[in-house]
């Protein structure tokens, strides 16, 4: 999950009011943002990353501002006419590789470095979130007066030669595609199209390569007092969403709006706000209140949103930026939010039946039971991973792997076959921590198939100056022995992820249900580990349970 950091004394003065830093830090949570770090100064806080608004101090001022009752309702997005238009002329050469460009143009405002780092931080934020790594809409944000309008967006061979960003040598596209790392990672969006998309000023000076690199030419500074924004990409509504945040963001910063017209078309048509009519019979069925018109009304607002009754219903008016409201139900959130979570009353829902653990869960407990009486500490993680913890850095096959179709988060894209890379994730994170470090996990892997299969494990890892194959076998047979009077036997085998001849297959009556041994060395040191670590891993389904 993304984190920003807040200075304090910043976020006081742009929620403004009569607020202090202590109501500030109180109200923080209630806007479903996690405080990582809490220092005299500042904070760190965790953001989902379907609020990218969140990303800088002036989105999350304008959430305290309505919690806190600063100001409420909708923050409207003002749209300047200028009397000489700004304008981007698209051709038919880039269609068919990235056809969808937008932008806007914000004038009149002033940047430190902190408001520079933390619009770094939104564009990288949406490029990997909405913009799915760049090839849905990649932002270009310029420094307007290095630019001559019109602009024209267009195609152009790999010989094609500007500077880019960082640099102060004229390179070809091919070099960039080719040398750098930017190019390199990102190089596979555009395909194997000889031509790729560039955008071109008056005076033909390159602005930008995307969704690669920007020129060196319109490099934004604490200087710059004028903002060309623009978006690129394949998809209109990503193009729009990315845009719009951009845009709202620079406006909280104290910028002026003004429009771009992109082929007769004015870009801030798109910033619309769209309407949703909820019922306040199912606000209060969910939330279990009796909340009055009014006070939904005034609870929509507070999480500045536009609320006014219609009838019997309201109807609620969502600013274009907040695409994570899709419905009815994300309403009902957000009314609990500006009703005051504090205010919820815990209560048991009627039920007529008793509940209690199924006999896994039973099974499981007394395994947890027997790993701490070993002296191992449970640890719990997703079942969600990435593909460099599961297989980059564990050395194993990846050819079975099981992606997430378009995950908002880089961290969380795959399903785990394997516990073991998790916990040896959670020692990379510890090696501050006094060694002997014990872990075990006990949970659900996933295996291909129509569905696909899944399957309960436990694993386990020590990590110590004398870690080695003959403590972790031992750890293995008294769990197995202790907990369901299970003999085991071992025999030498080989995995990538284990040292080669300190590592066994672990088998119970003649099949084999897991394996033991020593970690590899280069497999401890992606990890950056700084001890031998043993560990073994076992199938608990078709073992101990059916």
């Amino acid at each position: 999950m993304p984190v920003v950091t807040l200075y304090l004394d910043r976020l006081q003065r742009l929620v403004g009011g009569k607020t202090n830093k202590g109501k500030i830090l109180q109200v923080l949570p209630f806007l479903g943002l996690d405080i990582e770090e809490e220092q005299k100064d500042f904070v760190r806080v965790e953001y989902s990353p379907n609020r990218p608004d969140y990303a800088t101090d002036v989105g999350i001022a304008s959430g305290l501002q309505g919690l806190l009752g600063v100001k409420k309702g909708q923050v409207k997005m003002s749209i300047k006419k200028e009397k000489k238009k700004f304008l981007i002329k698209s051709d038919s050469s880039v269609k068919k590789i990235r056809p969808y460009i937008s932008g806007v143009i914000a004038r009149n405002g002033k940047l430190d470095d902190e408001s520079i780092r933390q619009l770094i931080a939104l564009q990288e934020d949406l490029h990997f979130g909405i913009g799915r790594r760049r090839k849905k809409a990649s932002i270009g944000i310029h420094d307007l007066d290095s630019i001559s309008s019109p602009l024209r967006y267009t195609a152009v061979s790999k010989d094609h030669e500007f500077v880019p960003l960082a640099s102060t040598q004229s390179i070809t596209v091919k070099e960039i595609l080719e040398k750098t790392s930017t190019g390199q990672e990102y190089s596979h969006i555009l395909g194997d199209s000889p031509r790729v998309p560039i955008i071109l000023d008056a005076k033909n000076h390159t602005i930008s390569f995307p969704p690669i690199i920007n020129s060196a030419l319109t490099t934004v500074s604490s200087g710059t007092k004028n903002i060309l924004v623009e978006v690129t990409g394949i998809d209109k509504n990503a193009v729009d969403d990315s845009l719009s945040v951009v845009a709202t963001t620079l406006q909280n910063m104290g910028f002026a709006i003004s429009d771009v017209v992109i082929d007769a078309k004015n870009s801030s048509d798109v910033f619309k706000a769209r309407t949703i009519l909820i019922d306040p019979v199912l606000v209060n069925q969910i939330l279990g209140l009796d909340l009055s018109i009014p006070k939904i009304c005034d609870s929509l607002k507070k999480c500045r949103l536009d609320a006014v009754p219609r009838g019997k219903k309201i109807l609620c008016s969502i600013p274009r930026f907040r695409f994570d409201i899709l419905g009815e139900m994300d309403l009902v959130e957000e009314i609990a939010l500006g009703h005051g979570i504090e205010n919820l009353k815990p209560s048991l829902p009627p039920s007529i039946s008793v509940g209690e653990k199924n006999n896994v869960t039973k099974k499981l407990d007394q395994i947890t039971s027997v790993m701490i009486g070993l002296g191992f500490t449970e640890a719990l993680n997703s079942s969600l991973t990435s593909k460099q913890i599961l297989y980059d850095y564990t050395k194993r096959d990846s050819s079975e792997i099981i992606e997430v179709a378009e995950s908002k988060s880089l961290e969380h894209t795959v399903l785990r076959d394997s516990i073991l890379p998790g916990l040896l994730e959670n020692l990379s994170k510890n090696i501050h921590e006094s060694y002997p470090q014990k872990l075990f996990e006990t949970g659900v892997v996933f295996t291909r198939g129509h569905p696909i299969d899944e399957t309960i494990a436990i694993s386990c890892v020590s990590a110590h100056k004398d870690a080695n194959f003959t403590e972790i076998k031992s750890v293995l047979q008294s769990l197995l022995k202790t907990d369901s009077n299970i003999v085991c036997k071992t025999n030498s085998f080989a995995h990538p992820s284990f040292a080669s001849g300190r590592t066994a297959e672990i088998l119970v009556g003649g099949k084999p249900v897991g394996i033991v041994g020593e970690i590899d060395s280069q497999v401890i040191d992606n990890f950056k580990i700084r001890v031998p670590v043993s560990g073994f891993e076992i199938k608990l389904s078709g073992l101990i349970f059916d």
